[in-house]
Protein backbone atom coordinates (compact mmCIF):
# COMPACT_ATOMS: atom_id res chain seq x y z
CA UNK A 1 0.00 0.00 0.00
CA UNK A 2 3.15 2.37 0.66
CA UNK A 3 4.72 2.45 -2.28
CA UNK A 4 7.77 4.50 -2.31
CA UNK A 5 7.41 8.23 -4.38
CA UNK A 6 9.66 8.29 -7.60
CA UNK A 7 10.97 11.25 -8.51
CA UNK A 8 9.90 10.99 -12.90
CA UNK A 9 13.48 12.72 -13.12
CA UNK A 10 14.88 9.58 -12.18
CA UNK A 11 13.62 7.57 -14.90
CA UNK A 12 16.44 6.56 -16.93
CA UNK A 13 14.25 5.59 -20.17
CA UNK A 14 13.03 9.46 -19.72
CA UNK A 15 14.07 11.86 -22.41
CA UNK A 16 14.00 15.40 -21.46
CA UNK A 17 14.39 17.41 -24.72
CA UNK A 18 16.05 21.32 -23.79
CA UNK A 19 16.40 24.30 -26.50
CA UNK A 20 18.33 23.61 -29.47
CA UNK A 21 20.95 26.09 -28.72
CA UNK A 22 20.91 24.76 -25.22
CA UNK A 23 22.94 21.27 -26.74
CA UNK A 24 26.38 21.06 -27.15
CA UNK A 25 27.22 22.69 -30.74
CA UNK A 26 30.31 20.16 -31.27
CA UNK A 27 27.77 17.43 -31.06
CA UNK A 28 26.31 17.81 -34.43
CA UNK A 29 27.66 17.35 -37.68
CA UNK A 30 31.58 17.00 -38.84
CA UNK A 31 34.11 19.56 -38.04
CA UNK A 32 34.21 22.33 -40.41
CA UNK A 33 37.02 24.58 -42.00
CA UNK A 34 38.28 25.46 -38.38
CA UNK A 35 38.48 29.48 -40.24
CA UNK A 36 34.57 29.34 -39.44
CA UNK A 37 34.19 28.43 -36.25
CA UNK A 38 37.32 30.76 -34.90
CA UNK A 39 35.30 33.58 -36.68
CA UNK A 40 31.83 32.36 -35.40
CA UNK A 41 33.81 32.62 -32.09
CA UNK A 42 35.27 36.30 -32.65
CA UNK A 43 31.84 37.66 -33.42
CA UNK A 44 30.68 36.00 -29.98
CA UNK A 45 33.63 37.50 -28.12
CA UNK A 46 32.63 40.92 -29.57
CA UNK A 47 28.92 40.73 -28.52
CA UNK A 48 30.15 39.58 -24.74
CA UNK A 49 32.74 42.88 -24.88
CA UNK A 50 29.47 44.72 -25.80
CA UNK A 51 27.38 43.59 -22.46
CA UNK A 52 30.21 44.16 -20.24
CA UNK A 53 30.71 47.68 -21.69
CA UNK A 54 26.66 47.81 -21.17
CA UNK A 55 27.12 46.54 -17.55
CA UNK A 56 30.04 48.82 -16.67
CA UNK A 57 28.21 51.85 -17.77
CA UNK A 58 24.72 50.50 -15.98
CA UNK A 59 27.03 49.89 -12.92
CA UNK A 60 28.77 53.41 -13.11
CA UNK A 61 25.66 55.09 -13.76
CA UNK A 62 24.17 53.53 -10.72
CA UNK A 63 27.00 54.55 -8.64
CA UNK A 64 28.38 57.33 -9.56
CA UNK A 65 25.89 59.84 -10.90
CA UNK A 66 24.19 60.52 -7.84
CA UNK A 67 22.88 64.09 -8.68
CA UNK A 68 21.03 62.76 -11.75
CA UNK A 69 17.55 62.19 -12.05
CA UNK A 70 17.40 59.02 -13.62
CA UNK A 71 20.66 56.97 -12.55
CA UNK A 72 18.39 54.09 -11.16
CA UNK A 73 16.60 53.75 -14.35
CA UNK A 74 19.32 54.37 -16.93
CA UNK A 75 22.06 52.36 -14.74
CA UNK A 76 19.00 49.23 -14.67
CA UNK A 77 17.93 49.33 -18.07
CA UNK A 78 22.01 49.32 -19.14
CA UNK A 79 21.42 46.79 -16.81
CA UNK A 80 19.11 44.56 -18.75
CA UNK A 81 20.54 45.61 -22.18
CA UNK A 82 23.66 43.78 -20.91
CA UNK A 83 21.90 40.83 -19.44
CA UNK A 84 20.12 40.62 -22.94
CA UNK A 85 22.95 40.78 -24.80
CA UNK A 86 25.11 38.33 -23.31
CA UNK A 87 22.30 35.69 -23.09
CA UNK A 88 21.62 36.03 -27.12
CA UNK A 89 24.83 36.26 -28.35
CA UNK A 90 25.32 32.85 -26.81
CA UNK A 91 22.23 30.92 -28.49
CA UNK A 92 23.05 33.22 -31.66
CA UNK A 93 26.61 31.40 -31.67
CA UNK A 94 25.48 28.42 -30.71
CA UNK A 95 22.93 28.04 -33.19
CA UNK A 96 25.37 28.95 -35.81
CA UNK A 97 28.47 26.97 -34.80
CA UNK A 98 25.46 23.75 -35.09
CA UNK A 99 24.72 25.53 -38.70
CA UNK A 100 27.89 25.35 -39.77
CA UNK A 101 29.09 21.99 -38.54
CA UNK A 102 25.80 21.19 -40.69
CA UNK A 103 26.72 22.84 -43.25
CA UNK A 104 23.12 24.57 -43.06
CA UNK A 105 22.35 28.33 -43.77
CA UNK A 106 22.91 31.03 -40.84
CA UNK A 107 20.00 31.57 -38.69
CA UNK A 108 18.45 34.82 -38.76
CA UNK A 109 19.72 36.93 -35.49
CA UNK A 110 17.58 39.95 -33.83
CA UNK A 111 20.70 40.59 -31.69
CA UNK A 112 21.31 43.86 -33.81
CA UNK A 113 17.73 44.76 -33.38
CA UNK A 114 17.89 44.48 -29.83
CA UNK A 115 20.50 46.23 -29.52
CA UNK A 116 19.72 49.00 -31.74
CA UNK A 117 16.11 49.34 -30.04
CA UNK A 118 17.35 48.98 -26.70
CA UNK A 119 20.54 51.62 -27.11
CA UNK A 120 17.77 54.01 -28.94
CA UNK A 121 14.99 53.42 -25.68
CA UNK A 122 18.15 53.83 -22.83
CA UNK A 123 19.29 56.94 -24.82
CA UNK A 124 15.94 58.57 -24.82
CA UNK A 125 15.64 58.19 -21.23
CA UNK A 126 18.79 59.70 -20.49
CA UNK A 127 18.39 62.75 -22.50
CA UNK A 128 14.54 63.18 -20.85
CA UNK A 129 16.18 62.64 -17.57
CA UNK A 130 18.96 64.90 -17.78
CA UNK A 131 17.09 67.89 -19.50
CA UNK A 132 14.37 66.78 -16.51
CA UNK A 133 17.16 67.03 -13.81
CA UNK A 134 18.58 70.42 -15.35
CA UNK A 135 15.49 72.41 -14.67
Amino acid sequence: MNEPMTDPADDPGRTRRSPRWLKDPTTVGSDPDYRFTLANERTFLAWIRTALALAAGGLGALTILDDFGGEKVLGIGLLVLSFLTAITSYRRWSLSEQAIRKNEPLPRSRLPLVMAVGVAIVSLIAAVAFIWSAQ
